[in-house]
């Protein structure tokens, strides 16, 4: 926990508020929609059913949005986490693309919330902004 208590210290409090509100958005969502699948009330069984998964699966995509989304809250796991999460909001993606469901609304929604996710590290993670080329400093 050291690095992300020295990493935040050069975080201005503003661009950590706006991390932590978008980091925010993502985990009250997933928690949402793991619970919900494990729940598995009727509505979420009629839209699961009608992406193309059998009922048997429902709790088993809501175990994977659980981790996933606990890794991603953690601090010390988060990149792991926020990559699982795009492997999960990919096939998200593929299943709405698959039945021709509307774009901006459902087949990329899984996409703003990628973005949402990622972003919220990229703010705060100076290691992974110069990863992928956001910063001057050299790894």
């Amino acid at each position: 926990m050291d690095t992300q208590a020295s990493n935040d210290k050069r975080i201005s409090k503003a661009r950590l508020r706006v991390a932590r509100v978008m980091g925010g958005i993502v985990i009250l969502f997933m928690l949402f929609d793991g619970i919900m699948k494990l729940i598995m009330p009727p509505s979420v069984v009629e839209a699961t059913v009608a992406l193309g998964f059998a009922r048997h699966h429902i709790p088993v995509i809501g175990v994977l949005a659980l981790i996933s989304t606990a890794l991603y809250a953690i601090p010390r796991t988060s990149v792991f986490g926020v990559v699982l999460l795009t492997g999960y909001y990919g096939g998200v993606v593929v299943s709405h693309l698959r039945l021709d469901n509307p774009l901006f609304t459902h087949t990329l929604f899984p996409v703003y919330l990628a973005i949402l996710a990622w972003g919220a590290l990229l703010l705060t993670n100076e290691q992974l902004r110069t990863l992928f080329g956001f910063s001057e400093k050299k790894i």
